[in-house]
């Protein structure tokens, strides 16, 4: 991941939201750069998800902005963050459990035929492939969600990043309740998608995701960003002082944001 000479993929500016008199988010600002991981910390009920799913569409805004490809972006809904490109992948995976992966994959999004009906056959060629891209093992595609491993619910989820071709892609605490094998499947793709151009903003407890696949991270408190710094310049007791006492490492330079 390079940052020269390339303006962020996705650049939330000065963003607040209030639920009643409590301000969840206030003035955070934060981006993410094609081919990057930006690692979003901090306790539950620090901002990290509320921040998110304004860009996700499910929140409005109430003041500040977000830009996409350098472009004021308009974010009312899911849908229009999804024609945005930009896709999230919930912690609960927000899949159908008595669909199967095919199904999952097109879900609100279904290739019609000329007539107008489903064309099971393209959806079931495209997922195929999209799957196979993504993990060759995975191959019971037409069982119920609910009984895939969690790793192979991840490959539902992910897919449909792939498939629709995301330019920035929101992960929820990926690995959680993962083994450590399906862990590393996960690493694996999220390094693909990396690989591939995408932008990942992923919310995550978990130390080793975060030293093991972001680039950058930011913590966040009590709503507010207490600081955004390159991963490798930091370590594990330095961001735990962050989440937990908000306090910034000694002698450590903040991350820099792109120009306005």
């Amino acid at each position: 991941m390079s940052q020269n000479n390339s303006a962020p993929l996705v650049d939330i500016r000065g963003v607040h939201k209030a639920f009643g008199g409590v301000h969840a988010v206030e003035n955070v600002s934060v981006n993410v750069y094609p081919g990057e991981v930006m690692a979003l910390l901090g306790h539950n009920g620090a901002g990290k998800s509320t921040l998110m799913k304004m860009l996700a569409g499910a929140y409005p805004i109430d003041s500040g902005e977000i830009r996409i490809g350098g472009e004021v972006a308009k974010i009312e809904n899911p849908a229009d963050s999804q024609n945005l490109g930009v896709e999230t992948i919930y912690q609960t995976l927000a899949l159908a459990d008595n669909l199967d992966s095919v199904a999952n994959l097109f879900l609100g999004r279904e290739i019609k035929t000329r007539w107008g009906t489903l064309d099971d056959y393209a959806m079931e060629k495209a997922a195929r492939e999209v799957f196979h891209n993504l993990n060759p093992n995975f191959k019971n595609i037409r069982v119920p969600v609910r009984m895939l491993s969690g790793g192979q619910r991840q490959v539902v989820a992910i897919s449909r990043a792939v498939y629709f071709k995301a330019r920035a892609l929101v992960m929820d605490e990926p690995c959680a309740a993962l083994g450590p094998e399906e862990t590393r499947m996960v690493h694996n793709l999220v390094r693909k998608l990396k690989a591939a151009g995408v932008g990942i903003f992923l919310i995550s407890h978990d130390m080793p995701d975060v030293f093991g696949l972001s680039d950058r991270l930011c913590v966040m408190k009590n709503g507010k960003t207490v600081g955004t710094y390159q991963t490798a310049d930091v370590n594990e007791d330095q961001v735990l002082g962050m989440i937990i006492a908000g306090k910034r490492p000694e002698g450590k330079t903040e991350a820099p944001r792109a120009a306005a």
